[in-house]
């Protein structure tokens, strides 16, 4: 529960119809299992108690009161287990039938949820028994108890107040106008879903995008636990198709045809971030409908996390979803660089061409431009500009890009032009120190504008969003361009487009080069090289790339804590950083993100292609002078 984290679990247990004390054995039995995994929410099926397939027998008294009976014992049984137990069954109240989801916690039985939208798709379904609880407010006498019944109850937990469940049944979900719309609007963000969905031919599909979509329009967890084997097959079959999803991401889904349990780690702070970020999600206060809240305890525990953080959250994880994913990226860079050209009336593009990934990237994305404006690719002026940290094999991989891809090369030496400089402003060209470094890359920056200028066209960035999060760029150096197509592209996923281009280009030559790219140490290459190889190798000054990209997801994407992204990044690189080498460099991340603001708040133009961006125009309204000490003071308390 710490830090926003919930385990929660769906379970199909074995059944008898009609045999409710073997079912609560069952149940029970389920419930002991459940505990052992620190499960936290429990949901089963619905009407689990007696079976959903009892037919006729609803009508007799001795089932209903056996079910009741059950449900006391299960209560009972289950005192000392830390946890919201959802369990379905039929209840009389006020001489109507009412198919009803029992809510228990600790022993106690805190509300009763009914159905509101019962199916009637033959005489014999459950219309012919069932109630429909909507609008049905009062409280049922259980055992000398008075317990709360109705369809408006969000049940909050009293030691994590963030934490909000609602209660659909079923059928509720596959209306127009589901009770959980209503919930999460009163500020439900988990619903749980007691069902019995039969199978058939093509259904198990429509079932998952229909619980995966619910929860992505309502931002919210969704538990999904539907009747499976036991169940009567008189006419239809029962599947057990019990799924977990958060926010359209389904985390845990069973097997059919296999009466199972399934888990999952839902991150409420998570969800609640995403509310509060979604403008359109707006909360509504029903002053005639009034929602009650309905307190329960959960020790306040740690919860041990088994769901997986990728350790590069920007690329696809599915590589059969790769040439998809890549084409779709480079086409909105290319596309957003199309516009400009066209609307500026510019036929030529410059670009200085390193040959390092960023500028590689940015050289694909503009002949794409080029092609789909049909424009000779002979318009893209690619310059290198060697000085004193290139090395041979970078700027023979910037010709044969050059050549590769049938720009116009074009090399211009900066080495005496920095040295006249250093002359003007009295440095020492000994001093290795920024004013060294720096000195280049605006050198190069002042010769790209100028060539632009010459051409009538415009100068493409190649800086890309890693860079621009840490501030790893020299300002009104390689910071500046007339359009930055890399600007919400990371590191990783610079490189994954590259690896990608180049694994499907089909020109042999172009694919070595690319491949060669990839291979090189990332670099600005701004001091000079030892024994002709790169000598200024990034990612040990400001920390590997791959957890830097991490850090930046978790901190924009869903705005976890410091303290939250160090736990997930301890376990997305297991086995890969020590976890004192994650906090040192996490450290540094946070430093260099405040610090750094000032670059990002005067970026030029550049096509945003996923969650995350720095723009100053709409992603990242950041002050360039906030101050990073909260965070930091977190970091120093790990």
């Amino acid at each position: 529960m710490k830090q926003g984290f919930i385990k929660v679990c769906a379970g199909t247990p074995d059944l008898r119809v009609a045999d409710c004390e073997y079912n609560a054995d069952r149940i029970i039995q389920l419930i002991g299992q459940i505990k052992d995994a620190q499960a936290k929410i429990m949901v089963f099926p619905e009407l689990c108690i007696t079976g959903y397939t009892c037919g006729d027998l609803f009508w007799q008294e001795r089932l209903l009161e056996e079910a009741k009976e059950q449900l006391l014992r299960i209560a009972q049984e289950t005192k000392n287990t830390d946890a919201l137990i959802f369990l379905g069954l039929p209840l009389e109240y006020e001489s109507k039938l009412y198919n009803v989801a029992a809510v228990i916690s600790r022993g106690k039985i805190l509300g009763f949820v009914p159905k509101i939208f019962i199916p009637n798709y033959n005489e014999y379904y459950e219309a012919r028994y069932f109630t429909s609880g909507r609008d049905v407010q009062g409280t049922v006498d259980l055992n000398r108890q008075k317990i709360g019944f109705g369809t408006r109850r969000i049940f909050v937990c009293r030691q994590m107040s963030q934490l909000k469940i609602g209660v659909e049944i079923c059928e509720d979900l596959w209306t127009p106008d589901p009770p959980s719309n209503r919930l999460a609007l009163q500020g439900a963000n988990v619903i749980v879903n007691l069902s019995a969905s039969d199978e058939l031919a093509g259904k198990e599909a429509y079932r998952r995008d229909l619980v995966r979509a619910q929860s992505a329009r309502l931002l919210c967890g969704y538990v999904y636990a539907s009747a499976g084997e036991g169940e009567s097959t008189q006419d239809v079959v029962y599947g057990g198709h019990n799924l977990i999803v958060e926010n359209g991401v389904i985390l845990s889904e069973s097997r059919r045809f296999c009466n199972d349990i399934i888990y999952a780690d839902l991150d409420i702070c998570r969800l609640e971030g995403e509310r509060r970020r979604m403008s359109t999600f707006q909360p509504v206060k029903d002053n005639q409908n009034r929602y009650e809240t309905i307190p329960f305890e959960l020790e306040f525990q740690t919860t041990a996390l088994s769901r997986e953080f990728s350790p590069e959250p920007f690329v696809p994880r599915d590589t059969g979803d790769r040439k998809q994913r890549c084409d779709e990226i480079l086409n909105i860079q290319a596309m957003g660089l199309k516009k400009r050209l066209k609307h500026t009336g510019c036929r030529w593009a410059v670009l200085g061409l390193s040959g390092g990934l960023d500028s590689t990237l940015a050289l694909l994305v503009t002949a794409r431009a080029f092609d789909l404006l049909e424009i000779s690719r002979k318009n893209i002026l690619t310059v290198t500009m060697p000085c004193f940290g290139t090395t041979n094999r970078t700027y023979q991989n910037a010709c044969e890009l050059s050549a590769c891809m049938g720009t116009t090369l074009r090399e211009v030496d900066i080495k005496e032009a920095v040295n006249i400089h250093f002359r003007d402003i009295g440095q020492d060209a000994q001093k290795h120190d920024v004013t060294y470094e720096n000195s280049q890359a605006r050198e190069r920056t002042q010769i790209l504008m100028d060539l632009a200028n010459q051409k009538g066209g415009m100068v493409i960035g190649t800086g890309d969003l890693s860079e621009l999060a840490l501030g790893w760029a020299t300002y009104n150096g390689d910071h500046m361009s007339m359009y930055g197509v890399n600007s919400s592209i990371p590191k990783t996923l610079v490189r994954h487009l590259v690896d990608y281009y180049a694994d499907t280009c089909g020109d042999e030559a172009l694919r070595e080069t690319l491949k060669d790219v990839l291979d090189t140490p990332v670099s600005p290459e701004l001091l000079p090289p030892t024994d002709g190889k790169i000598s200024q190798k990034t990612e040990n000054l400001v920390g590997p790339y791959r957890l830097h990209d991490f850090f930046l997801y978790y901190m924009l994407r869903w705005s976890y804590s410091p303290r939250k992204i160090y736990r997930v990044a301890c376990l997305a690189f297991a086995g890969i950083y020590e976890e004192k080498i994650i906090l040192h460099w996490l450290r540094v991340f946070y430093q260099r993100f405040f610090a750094q603001q000032f670059k990002r708040s005067c970026l030029p133009d550049g096509p945003k292609v996923g969650s995350v961006a720095v723009s100053p125009r709409g992603d990242l309204r950041m002050p360039s002078d906030a101050c990073g000490t909260a965070w930091l003071k977190e970091l120093a308390e790990i």
